[in-house]
């Protein structure tokens, strides 16, 4: 994880105090570029102890759709609960269902992305080509004093990303991203990781990914989402066919928490160890060995089908989050 470490020292070196959102200032840098081979191992952490089961946790419940602190909760992740029930402006918010309660955030995006068509009522070329994606009717409107007829679907992006990967593996299209702007006001955080995209190459049957993050924080997220994102490749690569291989991440503001300086102070003083391996469960099908196409195992998987091997790391450190 020499790459984090550097990334730590840019930012302390060269980041700019700035004022936001939290109240607690940060050291921000942006743009920001991390890679990795995950042929070469797994970008975990080890100058601390990775919070592995959580983030795994958070993984898993994306995967299902979830908009809830309690499922998260049930599933070894308790990040969320700040954001769910702390948060004075999401309390307030009109949106919130009562406790617990997260709004549409991240899965819900990945896995049901409402999807809208207001469709001329005198194009009925048009209104059969919904319908037959997928598309359900559900009102006749007048848009312009012109009849339209309203259709709607919930888009599973990350479903077909693997069908794509499956189908079209040479196709430059296979993303999904939670920046919905139609319902970002119902969320109690909007999505800070927030496009994934997916690069098979068929002819030595690797495959890649690369997240965009909006906005990170260096100290605890970071970490946190780099795990998640090459476990979800790892799980992508076995549902599909492929070896995970390069892992790239971007961050559009990467920032320090002025509360977490000595947390990664600590970290800049300890030598890394080898990254560890990401072993997935037997019991998830490798498309690679059985040649069928099981994607339904992307709401079956389990927390316990990920297990970090060899991981060698430093005593925790621990910093509070900024809400």
């Amino acid at each position: 994880m020499k790459q984090y470490l550097d990334l730590v020292r840019a930012i302390i070196d060269q980041g700019s105090w700035q004022e936001n959102r939290t109240g607690v200032r940060t050291l921000s840098l942006p743009g920001a570029a991390l890679r990795f081979d995950l042929q070469q191992g797994f970008p975990a952490v080890t100058t601390k102890r990775l919070a592995f089961k959580s983030a795994i946790g958070e993984l898993v419940g994306f995967m299902r759709a979830t908009r809830s602190a309690a499922d998260f909760r049930a599933l070894g992740c308790k990040v969320w609960d700040q954001n769910a029930n702390e948060n004075a402006q999401w309390l307030a918010n009109p949106y919130r269902e009562g406790p617990d309660d997260l709004g549409p955030v991240y899965g819900v995006q990945w896995r049901q992305w409402p999807a809208y068509k207001s469709l001329p009522a005198a194009r009925p070329g048009q209104i059969a080509d919904a319908l037959s994606r997928g598309y359900a009717k559900v009102a006749d409107i007048q848009e312009n004093g012109q009849p339209h007829v309203l259709l709607y679907k919930a888009v599973d992006q990350l479903r077909q990303c693997l069908d794509t990967i499956i189908e079209r593996p040479g196709d430059r299209r296979i993303l999904f991203h939670g920046w919905n702007w139609a319902q970002l006001e119902e969320m109690a955080l909007p999505p800070c990781h927030l496009l994934y995209q997916f690069l098979p190459n068929a002819g030595t049957r690797e495959i890649s990914l690369c997240l965009y993050i909006r906005s990170n924080d260096v100290g605890l997220g970071t970490p946190f989402n780099l795990a998640e994102g090459a476990a979800l490749l790892h799980l992508v690569g076995r549902l599909t066919g492929y070896r995970p291989r390069w892992f790239s991440y971007f961050i559009g503001d990467a920032h320090i928490y002025e509360n977490h300086l000595p947390m990664l102070r600590e970290q800049l003083a300890r030598e890394p160890y080898a990254p560890p391996r990401l072993q997935l469960s037997d019991r998830v099908p490798d498309y690679a060995v059985t040649g069928k196409y099981e994607p339904d195992w992307l709401e079956r998987v389990e927390p316990s089908d990920f297990v970090l091997a060899d991981y060698l790391h430093h005593a925790p450190l621990t910093a509070p989050m900024a809400v």
